[in-house]
């Protein structure tokens, strides 16, 4: 298999997944469980269960900023990074079930990683409302109607902690967003995003093979095969078995 062209967002994505400063959600970071995927994670049929449309609208269109679709692929909207993220919010991670909420609740170094009292849930609906409020009135609609330019003028706002959703500080709400659209454009497909594979597919990812052990002795070559999801795990592993009796 021949190494396309792919450099260039393998890198941004690869700084991206290494550089994102102490987690912006202390419960994801420290191993909070996965929840139930949603019963359609290939697509068709979808339903929300914690986003309501005017926040999937919002976050679809920031998903689509962050990890924009381009001649390489589909990106993190195209994806299913907003289906993803419902799926998890929805559950006892977005509920904060894995987090020590007794106060007082201190500005914290990036070392010392989440110090707010918002569950992730709260969190996400209070700064997507404040994100929404804040575009109608600077610029007379809400996010997902800006045009891309607008949009990625928010983003920067934001990371730079430049604009006002207090009591939330704005740059630990971008850093939690960011950090959710890698997750869901690269978690296995069953829970909501990376649909296709394709986060898997970019990178090159083999996924959840049942063995590599006819790969082990092949140093410095491309692994060429098709990525494997856990829903995808046991008749992958039954084929594997029929093939070498």
């Amino acid at each position: 298999m021949e190494d396309h062209p792919a450099r260039g967002r393998r890198n941004v994505l690869k700084a991206l997944t290494v550089g994102l400063p102490g987690a912006a959600w202390a419960g994801r970071a420290h191993g909070a469980p996965q929840q139930s995927p949603p019963p359609d994670p290939a697509g068709a049929g979808r339903t929300l269960r914690f986003f309501n449309p005017r926040e999937a609208a919002a976050m679809d269109a920031i998903a689509a900023r962050l990890i924009p679709a381009d001649e390489l692929g589909p990106g993190a909207k195209e994806a299913g990074v907003t289906y993803f993220l419902d799926g998890q919010l929805a559950g006892a991670w977005g509920a904060g079930d894995q987090f020590y909420r007794q106060g007082p609740f201190h500005e914290g170094t990036p070392e010392q990683g989440y110090q707010l009292s918002f569950t992730p849930a709260e969190m996400m609906r209070r700064g997507l409302a404040a994100l929404d409020e804040a575009c109608r009135q600077r610029d007379g609609k809400p996010y997902a109607e800006l045009d891309a330019g607008r949009q990625d003028a928010w983003l920067r706002a934001m990371q730079e902690d430049e604009a006002d959703f207090s009591p939330l500080p704005s740059a630990v709400f971008f850093q939690a967003l960011l950090q959710a659209t890698i997750e869901g454009f690269f978690s296995d497909p069953l829970y909501g995003g990376n649909r296709d594979m394709v986060g898997w597919k970019l990178v090159g990812f083999p996924g959840a093979y049942a063995s590599f052990s006819n790969d082990i002795e092949r140093h410095g070559v491309q692994w060429a095969g098709q990525p494997v999801s856990i829903a995808m795990a046991k008749p992958h592993a039954a084929r594997q078995e029929d093939e070498h009796g």
